[in-house]
C-alpha cells in the first residue's frame, strides 16, 4: 500500500449536500450527578472531512469522546454514526492490549470482532504490517514494544476495518517521522474513500496543515468552530497561526 505523495494534501472530495457520517449533540455530560464537565457540544463530520478537536488540558476533549462512545452514565446526548450497525474505529491515546496475544493475534481478534472475512483480514493485515514497518514483529508480544510500536499497533487495528468514522485521540505521540508520514498517507486514503475523522491532538502545527476544520473547547464548551479562517476571525488574528488563535482564545 503506497501513501499519497504529499501526506499533507487535503482530499478534494466535495462535501456539499452530503449527509454527515457523524453527528453529535451533547446537551450535558459529567462523571457525577450534578457536576457537569461539558455542555452544548454540537457538531458534525461530513464524509471525507477531518475535524481537529483541540483545547487545553481539562477543556473537555476526553469527556466529549467518552460521551460519544457511550461510556458516561451521566450524559444527555444524541449521537449518530453512519452504518447499520454504526461502523467506527476508536484509537485511544494510551495503547490497550492483551499481554498474552501477539501483534498478529491482536489483528486477528479485531478482525473477528469486526466480522471481517478471512481473505480481507489476511490481505489488509499484511498490508498494514508492511506499511507501518512492523512485519518483523508480527509474532511478538506487544509488552516488549516501544511506545511508538504500541501506538502503531493501535492505528493498524483502527485501519483494519475501513469504518465510516474514525475517532482518534492523540495519534502522533511516540510516532517517528516516517511512521507519522505513513499514518497521514493512510488517513488521506480513508478520507478519499469517504470516511469522516475526528482527531483530538495537541500537535497544532500538524493539525493546521491537515485538518479541514477545527472545534476548540475551553472550560467544557465550544469557543470556536470552523475552518482556520473562521478560527482566525473569531480570535481577531487574520494572519495568525492555529497556535496563536489557541493561545488567544483559551
Amino acid at each position: 500500500m503506497k501513501p499519497m505523495e504529499n501526506e499533507n494534501e487535503k482530499p478534494s472530495q466535495s462535501r456539499a449536500n452530503t449527509r454527515p457520517v457523524l453527528s453529535v449533540n451533547i446537551q450535558e455530560a459529567g462523571y457525577e450527578p450534578g457536576k457537569l464537565q461539558i455542555q452544548d457540544i454540537v457538531f458534525s463530520v461530513a464524509p471525507g472531512e477531518l475535524l481537529g478537536l483541540i483545547g487545553p488540558n481539562g477543556a473537555g476533549k476526553s469527556t466529549t469522546i467518552k460521551t460519544m462512545l457511550g461510556l458516561l452514565e451521566h450524559a444527555k446526548s444524541d449521537i449518530y454514526i453512519a452504518g447499520d450497525p454504526p461502523r467506527y474505529a476508536y484509537v485511544p491515546e494510551q495503547p490497550i492490549y492483551y499481554e498474552d496475544l501477539t501483534l498478529w493475534e491482536h489483528l486477528d481478534l479485531a478482525a473477528a470482532a469486526f466480522g471481517l472475512p478471512e481473505s480481507h483480514f489476511e490481505r489488509k493485515g499484511n498490508e498494514l504490517l508492511q506499511q507501518f514497518g512492523m512485519d518483523h514483529v508480527r509474532h511478538d508480544l506487544p509488552g516488549g514494544f516501544s511506545k511508538g510500536m504500541k501506538q502503531k499497533m493501535m492505528l493498524m487495528i483502527g485501519f483494519l476495518s475501513s469504518p465510516e468514522v474514525y475517532i482518534i485521540d492523540e495519534p502522533f505521540i511516540g510516532l517517528d517521522p516516517r511512521a507519522t508520514k505513513d499514518f497521514l498517507g493512510l488517513l488521506n486514503q480513508e478520507r478519499e474513500r469517504g470516511a469522516g475523522i475526528l482527531m483530538c491532538t495537541h500537535v497544532l502545527d500538524t493539525a493546521e496543515r491537515i485538518c479541514d476544520s477545527f472545534m476548540m473547547l475551553s472550560n467544557g464548551r465550544i469557543v470556536s468552530r470552523g475552518t482556520l479562517q473562521d478560527i482566525r476571525q473569531a480570535a481577531g488574528l487574520p494572519e495568525g497561526s492555529l497556535f496563536d488563535c489557541f493561545d488567544a482564545m483559551t
